[in-house]
C-alpha cells in the first residue's frame, strides 16, 4: 500500500503530531493501534510503497493487529482509503468541520453533543488560563477527561475542584485525585451537590470547634475523632445541644473518650430522640428509676441489686435487655 501526506520541505525531518491526537484520540485507542498509527505517519513523509508484511516484522505485530489498527483509524476518520493506499487526514480540519458544521445538517443528538463539546472546550480553556497561566501541559487534558467520565462531575464542579486544590497550593494529580474521590463518595456531581456538601462541612467544622472548646482540648481533632463528629452531625442530624449533653456525661470519667460519647449518642439515636428535651427526660427517668431501686433495697434490706444500678453505662443502651 502507499501512504501520502502533504509534501514537506527536505529541510524538515520532524514528524508533526497535533495536540488534538493526544486529547481526542490517544486516550481511547488500543496501544498497538497507536503504535501502528505513529509509525505509518512517520513513513508517510517518504511517499513510498509499504507492504503490510514488512510492517508486521518492523513493529513485531501480528498481521491481524495491523489490519485491525488500520480499520480502526479509518473508522476514526484519521485515515482515508484510496486506490493506491491511504491518505492521512488533517486532525485540525476534522475538528473545524465538526465544530462549524451547518446546524441544519445536524440531528438533535448531534446538536446536543456539539453544545456539550463547546462547553467542555470552554472549561478546558478556563482551567488552562486560570490555574496554568495559559500553559497547561497537554498531558493534563486526557486526565481531566478521565475525571469527567469517572466521577460524572459537571463543568462547574470540575472548575471548583481545581480551584480548591489551587487554593491549597496542591495543584498536582495525586492530590486532585484524592479530593475528587472524597467528593464522589459524598455523591457530588452537580454544583448544587457541592454547595450542599460545603454547608454540611461548615456545620461539622463549627460543632467540632465547639467540642474542642468544651473539652478544653489543646489540639485539633484527629481524623478518627472528626469522623465521629461527622456521624453525629450528618448521619444522626444532632444539634450541638444534644451533643453537649453527652459531653457533660464525661465529667465523671477519668479518661473520657470519643468512643464513650459515641456510645451515648448512638443509643439516643437508636431511641429516635430528636430534641434535647427528649434526651433530658430519658436521663431524668433513668435517674428516678435508680433512686427508686435504691429506696426499695433499703426497705427490703436486699443488697443484690447493685448490678442493676443505672450508673452502669451499659444499662442506658437501647439494645440491652433489662
Amino acid at each position: 500500500m502507499k501512504l501520502e501526506q502533504n509534501e514537506l520541505s527536505p529541510l524538515f525531518s520532524n514528524t508533526d503530531i497535533p495536540d488534538l491526537f493526544f486529547t481526542e484520540y490517544l486516550p481511547n485507542a488500543n496501544g498497538d493501534f497507536i503504535k501502528v498509527y505513529l509509525y505509518l505517519l512517520f513513513l508517510s513523509k517518504y511517499d513510498k510503497d509499504i507492504k503490510v508484511n514488512d510492517l508486521c516484522k518492523k513493529l513485531n505485530l501480528p498481521l491481524k493487529i495491523i489490519q485491525d489498527a488500520i480499520k480502526y483509524w479509518e473508522d476514526q476518520n484519521l485515515l482515508t482509503k484510496k486506490n493506491t493506499g491511504f491518505i492521512f487526514n488533517s486532525l485540525q480540519e476534522l475538528e473545524l468541520n465538526h465544530l462549524y458544521k451547518p446546524r441544519v445538517a445536524l440531528s438533535a443528538k448531534q446538536i446536543q453533543a456539539s453544545a456539550e463539546s463547546q462547553r467542555r472546550a470552554k472549561t478546558y480553556e478556563y482551567i488552562n488560563n486560570k490555574f496554568f497561566s495559559g500553559l497547561m501541559p497537554t498531558t493534563w487534558y486526557p486526565d481531566i477527561e478521565l475525571w469527567f467520565k469517572k466521577y460524572e462531575f459537571d463543568d462547574e464542579v470540575m472548575i471548583a475542584l481545581f480551584e480548591y486544590c489551587f487554593d491549597k497550593s496542591a495543584l498536582h494529580r495525586n492530590y486532585i485525585q484524592v479530593v475528587a474521590d472524597a467528593w464522589s463518595k459524598n455523591s457530588i456531581k452537580t454544583y448544587n451537590d457541592l454547595e450542599t456538601y460545603y454547608e454540611k462541612q461548615e456545620k461539622v467544622n463549627k460543632i467540632a470547634n465547639m467540642i474542642i472548646k468544651k473539652l478544653n482540648m489543646s489540639r485539633p481533632l484527629s481524623q478518627y475523632e472528626f469522623s465521629y463528629v461527622e456521624k453525629w452531625v450528618i448521619d444522626f442530624a444532632f444539634t450541638f445541644d444534644i451533643i453537649e449533653i453527652a459531653l457533660k456525661k464525661t465529667t465523671s470519667k477519668v479518661n473520657p473518650s470519643f468512643d464513650y460519647i459515641d456510645k451515648l449518642l448512638t443509643d439516643w439515636h437508636d431511641r429516635k430522640f430528636k430534641t434535647p428535651d427528649q434526651v433530658q427526660k430519658f436521663l431524668s427517668d433513668m435517674k428516678q428509676k435508680n433512686k427508686d431501686i435504691k429506696q426499695l433495697e433499703k426497705k427490703t434490706g436486699y443488697q443484690k441489686y447493685d448490678q442493676r444500678i443505672y450508673d452502669n453505662l451499659d444499662q442506658l443502651y437501647a439494645n440491652k435487655k433489662h
